[in-house]
């Protein structure tokens, strides 16, 4: 379809930003939304994409990608979007599933025997995808500082680890763990993680820009600097005092606990050096350390609710089980509601939020990143920033931008 060109400098909080885009003409009031972010919001650089019905309806890009201004974002600038990452691997992961390769009712362990070690012979990989397996965090054996950046020393932690309540009942976000655990079963059971077969099956085929980790040089020449907001309360745990190890399973659904425990493997560093490292953009957290643009993630996501440039990810049956609801609870390690599907998270507007369809599905990221499809509209949206900021939830840069679209749908 027709697209108009976006091309503006606009002056704003002191400062020029130079903003860029194609668009269908029905969805200007998403670039106008775009330009008030920079106006009104703490914007540096951002990127904003849509896809509905297998064609792209909106991709802005623009801002700084380095907060000395010295570079531009440009059409291709990639960045960090944290959880974000935990939609597309469990996207990635419902491919599987939906090509029988994997039973989700199945334990894990009847794909990784070695998992079957200290209590967790039972564990579903259900319970995997819905955060209900009850190793949100290492505890049995904490690694040391930067573990997280290392896969197979982290596979051995998991293996060993202990449940700290009974596995198929309360919630907690396994904020890295999710992702190392999905990814060892993948390997498992294809001989890929997740990174690789992204690369293989999902970015590679749709021309997504978004990577989970092994980014080369030039993929990382792309990748803009992240500005971690240390306000955001899980970042701030990171550097908070270390509580007393629990004994009990009560004493483990601590939020605060839960939280330090989380962060034990970082690197002795802040985070600004961390996330913007050479091994940040090279290791595979596949829960939180992909980078990419919001093009690459609504491509995904349209992938997902239906076909972008003939590439379906799911079929319509794998698609409506995985966005099955699997509970709504008040998840113990951030204290937030999430109505919880396989994998994803369906719209919960108090935390996550996905529009005015509460079948939506997809993941936020700590900052303000956020990927989401909608299934009935065949939606794909995608929104990402480099200048994070510290509220609980998406925020209202991803919300204006969001409100904006389907007040033309």
């Amino acid at each position: 379809m027709p697209q108009a060109e976006f091309h503006e400098v606009i002056e704003a909080r002191g400062g020029s930003y130079p903003l860029h885009g194609r668009y269908d003409e029905r969805f200007r009031p998403a670039v106008d939304a775009f330009v008030t972010n920079f106006r009104e919001e703490e914007e540096l650089g951002a990127g904003c994409s849509v896809v509905v019905d297998g064609e792209t309806v909106v991709d802005l890009w623009g801002g700084w990608s380095r907060v000395d201004r010295s570079a531009e974002w440009d059409e291709h600038s990639t960045v960090c979007m944290m959880s974000t990452a935990k939609g597309v691997t469990g996207i990635a992961f419902n491919m599987l599933v939906d090509q029988g390769l994997i039973d989700i009712d199945k334990p894990v362990a009847h794909y990784w025997p070695e998992f079957a070690r200290n209590g967790k012979e039972d564990i579903l990989v259900r319970w995997c995808l819905d955060h209900r397996a009850a190793i949100p965090v290492l505890t049995t054996d904490v690694l040391y500082p930067g573990a997280f950046l290392e896969y197979e020393p982290y596979i051995k932690a998991l293996e060993v680890q202990e449940p700290l309540w009974e596995p198929g009942t309360r919630a907690a976000y396994h904020v890295h763990n999710q992702g190392f655990l999905l990814g060892e079963i993948m390997r498992r059971v294809t001989g890929l993680t997740v990174g690789p077969f992204l690369r293989a099956h999902v970015s590679g085929p749709l021309g997504a820009e978004y990577y989970i980790g092994g980014m080369d040089a030039e993929e990382q020449s792309h990748v803009a600097e992240v500005l971690p907001n240390t306000k955001a309360r899980l970042f701030a745990a990171k550097d908070t005092a270390m509580p007393e190890k629990p004994t009990t399973p009560e004493g483990w659904q601590d939020g605060a606990v839960l939280r330090k425990f989380a962060f034990l493997q970082n690197p002795n560093e802040p985070w600004h050096t961390t996330m913007n490292s050479p091994s940040w953009r090279t290791c595979e957290i596949a829960s939180g350390s992909g980078h990419g643009n919001a093009r690459g993630v609504a491509r995904i996501y349209g992938a997902a609710t239906g076909s972008f440039d003939g590439v379906s990810l799911l079929s319509k049956d794998a698609l409506e089980n995985m966005i099955t609801e699997q509970h709504n609870q008040i998840e113990l390690l951030q204290d937030r509601p999430y109505h919880q599907a396989l994998g994803v998270l369906l719209n919960t507007p108090e935390a996550v939020y996905m529009g005015p369809n509460m079948r939506s599905f997809g993941h936020h990221g700590l900052g303000g990143s956020i990927g989401f499809g909608d299934p009935d509209a065949k939606l794909g949206f995608s929104y990402c920033c480099n200048q994070m900021h510290a509220v609980g939830d998406n925020g209202p840069r991803a919300r204006r931008l969001i409100d904006a679209v389907y007040g033309v749908m």
